[in-house]
């Protein structure tokens, strides 16, 4: 009995090992982004990125601090276009979802062909870009940041459904029925409900699919002011460069040798990172369920 404990003990010791050098690996790159962001422009180009850098300097973020209002207006398209994209995108979802986890409806597996068929293929880039800016006309306008990412994601759509099959009792939906429900008070009252794991889960995915997005408004976008935080971000970068590349002709008027072109794209990566951050711990305990009982079934 005192052996068995005993490597009981040695076994758990070792898994605490195990997750404190994991929790290291997780958090060590994003604190060493942090230092990067905070040193001196020269010491990160002699020295290289460090934990305890020679020289500490808060020069990246004053040049983004002087685009105050540029960046305040960039993180309010952000922020309405994350909140707005998200809630659609997940409406969207779960009712195309439901419909394809119920057995009686009748062309449930060519609609769920469909849906696999596009994570297969698509049309391409040009005829994308052109159908929507011919027929949708979302060029240079919000749209741009949120109809290209809203028309939902098929792997989304298979999540939910696989929940939906697999944890939503069908005896609970007959008996909803049998008391007189229909299908739009079945799924709101009953089904959405019992998935807020899978629904936090998918959330917190196309969340930080739109926030994250810059492709988007790279595409359709040449209006400055409709640009998301990252547009903009990723503008302050290519600035700098462009900068740096031509120092000669604007040397006269800027000293471009103090111009943070590698700790900018550090502070900016974690101007970018804080919201989401901020918000992930409050979906934690939801995305972890949501992932191991959404799981794709056979």
């Amino acid at each position: 009995m005192e052996s068995m404990v005993s490597h009981n003990k040695i076994g758990q010791a070792i898994m605490h090992i195990i997750c404190i050098l994991l929790c290291v690996a997780c958090i060590a790159p994003f604190l060493l982004l942090i230092t990067s962001s905070l040193t001196e422009e020269a010491t990160l180009v002699r020295n290289g990125y460090s934990f305890l850098p020679e020289n500490w300097s808060l020069e990246s973020y004053l040049y983004i601090a002087r685009k105050g209002a540029t960046i305040f207006r960039a993180y309010g398209i952000t922020v309405l276009v994350t909140l707005i994209g998200t809630s659609v995108s997940l409406l969207m979802t779960i009712m195309f979802a439901y419909p394809l986890s119920r057995k009686e409806l009748p062309a449930r597996y060519p609609l769920s062909f469909f849906v696999f068929f596009t994570m297969l293929f698509n049309g391409g880039l040009i005829p994308t870009y052109m159908m929507y800016t011919n027929t949708f006309h979302i060029k240079n306008t919000i749209f741009a940041l949120l109809i290209p990412s809203l028309l939902m994601n098929a792997f989304y759509i298979i999540m939910m459904r696989s929940f939906f099959t697999a944890n939503i009792p069908d005896s609970l939906i007959e008996a909803a029925r049998i008391d007189g429900a229909g299908e739009y008070l079945i799924l709101f009252k009953i089904v959405v409900p019992l998935s807020v794991p899978m629904i936090a889960t998918l959330a917190l995915m196309v969340g930080l699919g739109y926030w994250n997005d810059w492709l988007n408004g790279l595409y359709y976008l040449t209006e400055p002011k409709l640009f998301s935080i990252q547009n903009v971000l990723n503008k302050m970068v290519t600035d700098v460069q462009f900068l740096q590349t031509n120092a000669s002709s604007v040397a006269a008027t800027l000293d471009t040798s103090k111009l943070p072109s590698v700790g900018i794209r550090m502070a900016i990566a974690v101007i970018g990172a804080i919201p989401i951050l901020l918000v992930y711990p409050f979906f934690q305990k939801y995305f972890v369920k949501g992932i191991v009982v959404g799981g794709v079934k056979g």
